[in-house]
């Protein structure tokens, strides 16, 4: 989901540039801006206590991010880390509620997103539970499969390294690693050029 380039900068947007590894905002640091990329790619992450990585998203351009904890009001649960070179709008939170308000159907949009991804991420998190890996790893490349139009076999390139797989679904790189090679063996996958296609 995404709001118009033109609405944003109709409310004062501001132009960020991000260098890869940058920071965009951190977790537990007070919500003060809608964002949306307008090119690159962002991760949306947090450290377990032993300080391995659980990325809860990689998102590209026209995604926003950060929007439900900017409505809540409450800190971020998340880091927000440019993967690339991003380039980023962000708005105000007085800014970004007076867009909802007179755009109404910006908000039935940003609700119907909202409440999607709270109903994959439901069903991601039933699936991480299981201690099956390769039934982590699939139901993930389904989920980014689903909203692709073409849903023959290995018609989706993941687009993604192993180890963002790895830290998508909370298993360690050499268990992916095996699994993935498993489930090329057992043709659930093709590898060809080191890319994974589903």
């Amino acid at each position: 989901m995404s709001i118009q380039e033109s609405l944003l900068h109709s409310v004062q947007a501001i132009e960020e540039h991000y260098n890869a590894g940058d920071y965009i905002f951190r977790e537990g640091a007070t919500p003060q801006f809608y964002y949306q990329i307008v090119t690159g790619e962002v991760k949306l992450n947090s450290y377990k206590e032993d300080g391995k990585e659980f990325i809860q998203d990689i998102l590209s351009e026209n995604s926003c991010f950060g929007e439900s904890m900017l409505i809540l009001g409450k800190p971020y649960t998340v880091n927000a880390i440019s993967l690339s070179k991003c380039i980023v709008l962000k708005i105000g939170r007085e800014q970004f509620f007076q867009l909802l308000q007179e755009n109404p159907d910006i908000f039935i949009d940003m609700y119907t997103t909202l409440s999607e991804k709270t109903s994959e991420k439901l069903v991601l998190m039933q699936k991480i539970s299981s201690q099956n890996a390769e039934e982590r790893l699939v139901e993930l490349m389904n989920q980014m499969k689903d909203s692709k139009e073409n849903k023959d076999k290995y018609s989706f390139e993941i687009p993604h390294t192993r180890q963002q797989l790895a830290s998508l679904t909370g298993l360690s790189l050499e268990t992916t690693i095996r699994m993935i090679k498993r489930m090329e063996k057992n043709e659930i996958l093709m590898i060809k050029n080191g890319k994974i296609f589903y």
